[in-house]
């Protein structure tokens, strides 16, 4: 089965951090992707660029579209990144989600992937 992790942080950690803990950070993610490259789970991830770059179309009545900018999710914590993998069950799953690094208050969503 197919899971989503959907990293959540606040971006604010990242904005005064220096090159030591965003190398340490990288460092980190890079190497449980190859981990989970060679244990055969990784599918895909990847980082997002900060959320002033995001666009959102938010569909209203009768379908009218609108865009806003910025993400629509007005939190502090923000869609940051994100691991596709393969596992063969929730279990197996969160056991490699307990391991993407985030920043203290920084969440890991588990999300199975609807299979059409």
């Amino acid at each position: 089965m197919q899971y989503m992790f959907l990293i959540y942080e606040d971006e604010a950690a990242y904005a005064d951090a220096d090159e030591a803990f965003l190398s340490a950070v990288v460092g980190k993610h890079m190497a449980l992707s190859q981990e989970m490259r060679e244990a055969g789970v990784l599918l895909g991830g990847d980082g997002l660029q900060p959320t002033p770059t995001a666009t959102t179309v938010v569909t209203g009545p009768g379908g009218a579209q609108t865009l806003h900018d910025g993400p629509f999710a007005e939190t502090r914590e923000h869609l940051g990144g994100y691991y596709l993998v393969e596992a063969a069950d929730l279990d197996a799953a969160l056991a490699w989600a307990r391991r993407v690094p985030v920043v203290e208050g920084g969440k890991v969503e588990v999300r199975p992937v609807m299979q059409y």
